[in-house]
């Protein structure tokens, strides 16, 4: 009788336990990184994957960009690393996407609607693979304080204005109001690359081979220096850090203590909730040099990997948040710039009842028509890194002292020259 009622009760026990097919067959990494609050809205949605996918659990790794730009090429370059990613140097980590468009229910819904973003996220000669889902399309160009500009009785330059009308009048602004950062740019060569390419910087030799120092550059190289001498940009930033290293003047804006930051539209949905009405905030046009007013175009994109063991359930994610129905709603909750062009087309209901924020949209979709072909161009070359990098580190040791600008023009060309050849043995 006791056997036959502990064979009954653990009978019953295991009768209670939940099937086998309750639980999720397979488990994918998805790496992550947010400048707002886009984390919350993926997390919204892989929610609803899971509802509808019961097999498949997507667990969302939040980790800072720094992580993004650092250490995943390095787990990449091992073997390892996540199932997914949320990436911004398409081209340098495109040897590393896995191609879906085997895995695809629908790739022609992939060239259709993304298929201007795609040659960003294929190494040279490839011409056919999908890496992955554009999270955002972003564009470089600045923000400013208007309510300094309103304290120091400053007019704000108008659409046309040059980058030295600009620099005056963030001075100007500065020295009444007693504001430390007159102009702010992020440490990056991607955003100097604007400004370059504005004051007529070619990039490109005739053969399509990177020629970084020409008249152009000079230019706006020469005006990032001298910034730096008159006080009109701060070597706190630029100066703070070494090597290639980013740093964004993200929390001196919002701390209202930048007149004009030159930084992108991602930081809209950060803008909106860490500024809120502390001040008024404006996205206004990039500056104008004597060939372009234009920014630099980008974005991150959702990619899976090669090294996932589950491509096709990666697929499976990624086609699920690449529906019309989903990326919309992820655009218009976390307020950035579609990079579908069919919901592009269409537009969007942005989530937010702040009139700044839906200003600063139209500021920068406006933008995406005066960007330069030349900076599309520059940032869907592969190895744009090998030049990115070697001109913010040089121009840094510029800033601080350790060389002349024109020796480190001499060491820009010969550092390009270098990473070319190393990119390219990879």
């Amino acid at each position: 009788m006791q056997f036959r009622k502990f064979v009954s009760l653990a009978a019953l026990g295991l009768g209670l336990l939940p099937s086998p097919q309750a639980f999720a067959e397979t488990t994918l990494h998805m790496m992550w990184y947010s400048d707002g609050g886009e984390g919350q809205v993926m997390q919204d949605l892989l929610n609803g994957f899971e509802k509808t996918h019961p097999d498949i659990k997507v667990v969302l790794d939040t980790v800072p960009y720094k992580a993004i730009n650092e250490s995943l090429p390095v787990q990449l370059a091992a073997g390892q690393g996540p199932d997914m990613a949320r990436v911004t140097d398409l081209g340098g980590l495109a040897r590393y996407f896995l191609d879906l468009r085997p895995l695809l229910k629908d790739p022609a819904y992939f060239d259709t609607n993304f298929g201007p973003f795609l040659p960003w996220m294929r190494v040279n000669g490839d011409t056919k693979s999908i890496g992955g889902v554009m999270t955002q399309m972003t564009v470089t160009g600045p923000f400013i304080n208007k309510t300094l500009f309103d304290q120091a009785g400053v007019a704000v330059p108008g659409p046309k204005a040059t980058w030295d009308d600009w620099a005056a009048a963030v001075k100007q602004v500065a020295d009444k109001v007693k504001a430390p950062y007159p102009l702010a740019i992020d440490r990056s060569g991607h955003r100097f690359y604007g400004i370059a390419i504005s004051m007529g910087s070619k990039v490109f030799d005739d053969k399509g081979e990177p020629a970084p120092i020409d008249d152009g550059f000079k230019e706006a190289a020469k005006r990032v220096v001298d910034w730096h001498a008159r006080g009109v940009m701060s070597k706190e930033l630029w100066g703070s850090v070494s090597g290639a290293t980013y740093l964004g003047a993200n929390d001196q804006f919002k701390n209202g203590q930048v007149v004009m930051y030159l930084s992108g539209s991602w930081q809209i949905p950060q803008f909106a909730k860490t500024i809120g009405n502390s001040f008024d905030w404006q996205a206004v046009p990039n500056p104008c040099g004597p060939a372009a007013c234009s920014g630099m175009p980008g974005g991150a994109a959702l990619v899976g990997l090669k090294e996932t063991k589950h491509p096709k359930e990666v697929a499976e994610v990624l086609e699920y948040l690449a529906s019309e129905p989903v990326l919309s709603q992820f655009y218009a909750r976390s307020l950035f710039i579609p990079g579908h062009t069919g919901i592009a087309a269409k537009g969007l209901d942005y989530k937010t009842d702040s009139p700044l924020v839906k200003a600063a949209l139209n500021v920068f979709v406006g933008q995406v028509k005066t960007t330069s072909p030349l900076a599309f161009k520059l940032q869907g070359y592969q190895y744009n890194r090998a030049i990115f990098n070697p001109v913010i580190s040089r121009l840094g040791q510029v800033i601080v002292g350790e060389m002349s600008l024109e020796d480190a023009e001499k060491r820009i060309a010969s550092d390009v020259a270098e990473q070319l050849a190393v990119a390219r043995k990879k």
